[in-house]
């Protein structure tokens, strides 16, 4: 919960600062990617120390509040960053995987548990695991000053030929190519039209087809909190332990096959995403998790009715396919589409409110999901199970096509009269694998 709510409460000063150090041009060292995500990483860093060294209660939600508020830093100045260098034709895949790393964290920090309570006791067998979460953030912050910086930035602070170098050099193998140069005048053409619009937070709503982009980034936003899937990741011990598997091991290892398994399907679909496109997937994946909600809600019903093992080992069949085909179609795209969704000057707020949302719902979902839980039963999935339906009937109507193009070129689609209709119209014509 303290986690949660540090996520939520850093979305708006964190838009705040992003768009003024993306307004100047860097001084020193470090440019404005740099600062956030060693600012970010610092103060994960101290979020760690605080939860290790606690002595009392107080200073270990301190710790965890510091943890949340900080790491959306880190994390979303990452995932724009991202966004911003890749090739229209492999940013899903590029972008995407980004996002799916998570689960590496997961299985790494499941193994730091189980060896920790072999070895230690007490006290000690929960230290080192949060300790060990220190050295991901350090190793990040030593080798951050290296990469380059988002040439959508560069042009937007007078520095062309800057960014025209970065983007031969991350497109083309640094040769100057047709598709290069187009895409950027793309972004100097971007540059010239916005030169004198809004910069407050009006830039989110300001004309009709931003009020667009605002409501599918929204709709994102809570759709991959709302799914089902957080309650099924927070609360799989105690899913397990409703369908009879009460060995804490067990559940341990259980926990760890399926991060795993998340981790292949994310991968798999970061890049399936630049193949299908995303409206199909995030449509077809959401049906996908209604129809599992549907069968849990069923199973459970069925194994708290009758104790048989079968309902037991189908209920927890259920419970990872839905793990599959949420990791398939939404958890390289958490990130992904919302920013790709957002013009150059909304981005950064436009992030600040997906986190903001995101965080909020997941705040909720901690708050009463438990209670929920319990006095439900098995009918509080089936409860997911109608609002995914609901989800995917929204994603048919209003999300557009992203693939294939570029981040200027989207304009187009979000002006015109159809935008569902016209993104569908390019992306059919357009298969990259």
């Amino acid at each position: 919960m303290p986690r949660s709510s540090g996520t939520s409460t850093h979305s708006p000063p964190s838009s705040r600062s992003s768009v003024l150090v993306r307004r100047r041009p860097p001084r020193g060292l470090y440019s404005h990617q740099c600062r956030s995500y060693i600012l970010g990483i610092r103060w994960k860093i101290t979020g760690n120390q605080a939860d290790d060294f606690q002595l009392v209660v107080w200073m270990f939600m301190v710790g965890r509040f510091t943890l949340g508020f900080f790491s959306t830093l880190a994390c979303r100045s990452s995932s724009i960053y991202l966004i911003e260098i890749s090739p229209a034709e492999r940013r899903g895949t590029i972008a995407g995987l980004y996002n799916t790393l998570f689960f590496l964290g997961s299985i790494l920090a499941t193994l730091a548990v189980l060896v920790s309570q072999a070895l230690y006791h007490g006290h000690t067998a929960w230290r080192v695991p949060v300790a060990l979460q220190c050295v991901f953030p350090a190793i990040v912050a030593s080798g951050v000053r290296y990469i380059p910086e988002s040439p959508r930035w560069l042009v937007a602070n007078s520095r062309p030929s800057e960014a025209r170098d970065v983007m031969a050099s991350l497109h083309s193998n640094g040769v100057l190519t047709h598709k290069v140069s187009e895409e950027f005048a793309q972004m100097e053409a971007d540059v010239r039209q916005r030169d004198g619009m809004p910069t407050g937070w009006s830039v989110l709503y300001s004309t009709k087809s931003r009020k667009r982009r605002l409501f599918i980034l929204l709709c994102m936003s809570l759709f991959g909190q709302m799914s089902g899937n957080n309650i099924i990741s927070y609360y799989l011990p105690t899913m397990l332990h409703d369908v009879g598997i009460k060995e804490m091991s067990t559940k341990l290892y259980l926990n760890g096959l399926y991060a795993i398994i998340g981790w292949t399907a994310a991968a798999v679909g970061a890049r399936l995403h630049d193949y299908y496109g995303r409206r199909k997937m995030l449509y077809n994946c959401t049906s996908g998790l209604a129809t599992c909600m549907g069968l849990l809600a069923l199973s459970m019903g069925m194994y708290y009715r009758t104790g048989e093992f079968l309902y037991s080992t189908f209920s927890l069949l259920t419970i990872y396919t839905f793990g599959v085909i949420f990791a398939t179609g939404y958890t390289s795209m958490q990130p992904v589409y919302p920013a790709e969704v957002m013009t150059n000057d909304m981005r950064a707020r436009g992030m600040a409110v997906a986190t903001m949302c995101g965080g909020s719902a997941g705040c909720l979902n901690t708050l009463l999901a438990p209670a929920a839980m319990a006095r439900l039963g098995p009918m509080f999935f089936f409860l997911f199970c109608v609002w995914d339906f609901v989800e995917a009937a929204i994603i048919n109507a209003y999300f557009v096509e992203t693939k294939g193009r570029t981040l200027e070129e989207l304009e187009e689609v979000f002006n015109s009269d159809d935008p569902v209709g016209l993104s569908i119209e390019k992306s059919s014509k357009e298969r990259m694998f």
